[in-house]
C-alpha cells in the first residue's frame, strides 16, 4: 500500500475550499470549536476547584492531626515529674516522640530546642522517620519561635522511595518542664491527594474529549438530515436554471422542509407553464411572420412589376403623377427589402440558416464595399479610408453574409457620421480576423449602445433615414457574426462617434484567443483619423499586391505592409 505525500498548502487550500462550499462542514466545525472551548473552560475550572478543595481538605486534616498530637504530647510533658534528672528528662522526650508518632498520621518528626543557652539537663534535638532538617525554612522556624501558641504550616517537597512527592510541614512549640520551649515539626505526605487529583483530572479530560467527539458526530448526523434537502434544493435550482424544466424536489413528511419542497415545486410548475406558453407564443409568432412574408411575395412581385412600369414611364406623366410613381417605386423597393429581412429573421428563429463557406480575403472584401458605397459617402461628405495592416490571407467565411454585415456597418457610419472621416480597419492574428468601422459622428449613450442590436430599435426615432433602413440590419448582422462563431461588438460615446468591430475565427468552429482589433479605439490613432491624416484609398492596390505575394497560411500576418488606404 503506497501513500502520497501532500504539501501542507494543499491541505490548507482543500480545507478552505470545503469551508466555503460545505454548509455542513462549516457548521460542524464551528460547533466543535465552540463546544471544545466550553468544555475546556469547564474542565479547567473543575480541575482547579477540585485541586483547591482537595488541598484545603487535606491541609485541614493535617492541621487537626498535628494539633491533637501536640496537645497530647504537651499533656504528657505537663504531667511528668523529672526532678531535674537528665536521664528522666531524656526518656520523657523519647516517650513523647513515640506518643506523637502513634497519635499522628505522620512518622516524620523533628524536635529542636528554642533557647540556645547551654543546659546540662536539656534533651538533645532529634528527628525521626527520615525527617530532613533542610525542608524547614528559616521563615517557618522564626514564626514558630516567635509565637508559642500558634500553629504554622508550609508546603514542601518530600523525598521517598519513589522520588519527590508533595507534602506539608506543620510547626508549633512544646514546653518541656525545667528546660523551656522546643520546636515540634511534623511532615505529612500528600501523594495520595495528588494521585486522586491526577485521576480526577484525567477523567475530566477523557470525558471532555469524548463529549466533543459525540457532539461532533451528533451534529454531523443532525445537519445531514437538514443539509441534504438544502443541497438537493440547490442542485435542483441549478438544473432548473440550466433549462431542465421538468426537475422537481422530492417531498418527504410534513415539516418545514417538506413545505419548502412543495412551494419550490409549485413555483417550478408555474415557471414551466409560463415558459412553455411563451415558447408556444414565440413559435406562433415566428410561424406567422414566416407565413405572412411568404404569402406577401406573390402580390409584392406583381406590385413591383407595376411600379417598375410606372417608374419607367413617369416622364410621360404630369409632374404630380410622375412624383407619385417615383415615390411608389422607392417605397416598393424598401418594402421588398424589409420583406427579405423578415424572411431572414424567420430563418434565424427557425434555425434553418446554412452558411456557404468560401475562402475570402477580408481586406479585399472591405475594399470592394468601400468602392460600392463611395457615391453614397461622397453624397454625405464623408471621406472613407481603409487601414489594413493585416487580413489579406483568405479565410473561410460566408462571403455574402460578411459582405452584408460590412455594408450595413459602413452604411450606418455614413448615415450618422455627419460628414466627418470614416475609418475602416482590417487586421488579423493567428486565430482570428477582424474589421472595424469607426465614425466620428454623434455617437450614442451607453444605454442606447446596449440596445443597438435589438430588432426595430432606433436611438432617435424622429431622425429621417436617407438610405431606407428597416431596423433589422444590425440584428441580422449580429446573427450572421454568431453563425460564424464570431462576435460583433460596439463602442460609442456621445459626441465621440462609434466603433463597430466584427471578429471572425480563422477556421470554422475555431476559437478566438485574442481579438486583432480593440473595440475601444486607441486615443492617439483616433486623433489622426478624426483629422483625416491617414493615406488615401488609392494606395490599397499596391498593398494588396504586396500582400498577395506573402504566404497565405501565415498565422499572424506578421509582415505589416504599412497599408493605409
Amino acid at each position: 500500500m503506497s501513500f502520497t505525500w501532500r504539501h501542507p498548502s494543499t491541505w490548507v487550500e482543500g480545507t478552505s475550499r470545503l469551508w466555503r462550499r460545505s454548509l455542513r462542514f462549516r457548521t460542524v466545525l464551528i460547533t466543535l470549536a465552540l463546544t471544545a472551548l466550553a468544555i475546556l473552560i469547564a474542565c479547567v475550572w473543575m480541575a482547579l476547584a477540585i485541586q483547591n478543595d482537595l488541598f484545603q481538605s487535606r491541609r485541614n486534616e493535617v492541621l487537626d492531626d498535628s494539633r491533637r498530637a501536640t496537645v497530647a504530647a504537651q499533656a504528657t510533658l505537663d504531667a511528668a515529674n523529672v526532678q531535674g534528672d537528665r536521664v528522666r528528662l531524656q526518656n520523657l522526650m523519647r516517650g513523647v516522640g513515640d506518643d506523637i508518632a502513634r497519635q499522628s498520621s505522620s512518622d516524620r518528626i523533628a524536635v529542636f530546642r528554642v533557647d540556645s543557652a547551654p543546659s546540662s539537663i536539656a534533651p538533645q534535638d532529634f528527628t525521626a522517620g527520615g525527617f530532613e532538617e533542610e525542608i524547614v525554612s528559616e521563615g517557618l522556624r522564626e514564626r514558630v519561635q516567635a509565637q508559642p501558641t500558634s500553629q504554622w504550616w508550609q508546603s514542601v517537597l518530600l523525598e521517598d522511595a519513589s522520588g519527590t512527592v508533595p507534602g506539608i510541614v506543620v510547626g508549633q512549640q512544646l514546653l518541656v518542664p525545667e528546660v523551656g520551649a522546643y520546636e515540634l515539626y511534623l511532615a505529612y505526605d500528600l501523594s495520595a491527594a495528588s494521585q486522586t487529583l491526577g485521576f480526577v483530572q484525567s477523567t475530566l479530560w477523557i470525558v471532555g474529549i469524548t463529549l466533543i467527539v459525540l457532539i461532533g458526530g451528533i451534529s454531523w448526523f443532525v445537519l445531514r438530515a437538514v443539509a441534504t434537502p438544502i443541497a438537493e434544493a440547490a442542485e435542483t435550482s441549478e438544473r432548473l436554471a440550466a433549462g431542465e424544466l421538468q426537475v422537481r424536489l422530492p417531498v418527504r413528511g410534513e415539516d418545514e422542509l417538506a413545505t419548502l419542497g412543495r412551494s419550490f415545486n409549485a413555483m417550478a410548475d408555474s415557471i414551466q407553464a409560463q415558459i412553455l406558453e411563451l415558447a408556444d407564443l414565440s413559435l406562433v409568432q415566428q410561424r406567422f411572420v414566416s407565413d405572412v412574408s411568404h404569402e406577401l411575395r406573390t402580390p409584392l412581385t406583381t406590385i413591383r412589376l407595376a411600379a417598375d412600369i410606372l417608374n419607367d414611364r413617369r416622364e410621360t406623366f404630369d409632374p404630380a403623377a410622375s412624383r407619385a410613381a417615383e415615390l411608389l417605386h422607392a417605397q416598393v423597393q424598401r418594402f421588398e427589402t424589409m420583406l427579405g429581412d423578415l424572411l431572414e429573421i424567420s430563418r434565424y428563429d427557425a434555425g434553418s440558416v446554412q452558411l456557404e463557406w468560401e475562402a475570402t480575403s477580408l481586406a479585399h472584401l472591405a475594399e470592394d464595399i468601400i468602392a460600392e458605397m463611395a457615391q453614397l459617402a461622397e453624397k454625405h461628405g464623408s471621406d472613407v479610408r481603409l487601414v489594413a495592416p493585416g487580413g489579406y490571407s483568405p479565410v473561410d467565411m460566408d462571403a455574402r453574409r460578411v459582405r452584408r454585415i460590412v455594408r450595413n456597418l459602413l452604411g450606418n457610419a455614413i448615415e450618422h457620421g455627419e460628414g466627418r472621416p470614416i475609418v475602416v480597419n482590417v487586421d488579423s492574428n493567428s486565430t482570428a480576423v477582424a474589421i472595424g468601422v469607426r465614425d466620428f459622428g454623434m455617437g450614442m449613450k451607453p444605454a442606447d449602445a446596449e440596445r443597438v442590436f435589438d430588432r426595430f430599435w432606433r436611438a432617435d426615432p424622429s431622425r429621417k433615414r436617407s438610405i431606407g433602413g428597416t431596423g433589422l440590419g444590425l440584428s441580422i448582422a449580429l446573427g450572421d457574426a454568431r453563425l460564424h462563431g464570431g462576435t460583433l461588438a460596439v463602442w460609442s460615446e456621445p459626441g465621440g462617434g462609434s466603433n463597430f468591430v466584427l471578429t471572425l475565427p480563422r477556421q470554422p468552429g475555431g476559437t478566438i484567443e485574442a481579438p486583432p482589433l480593440r473595440t475601444e479605439p486607441d486615443a492617439e490613432t483616433d486623433a489622426l483619423d478624426a483629422l483625416g491624416l491617414t493615406q488615401p484609398i488609392g494606395v490599397l492596390g499596391d498593398v494588396a499586391a504586396l500582400s498577395a505575394e506573402m504566404t497565405t497560411d501565415s498565422s499572424t500576418d506578421a509582415a505589416r505592409s504599412g497599408g493605409v488606404s
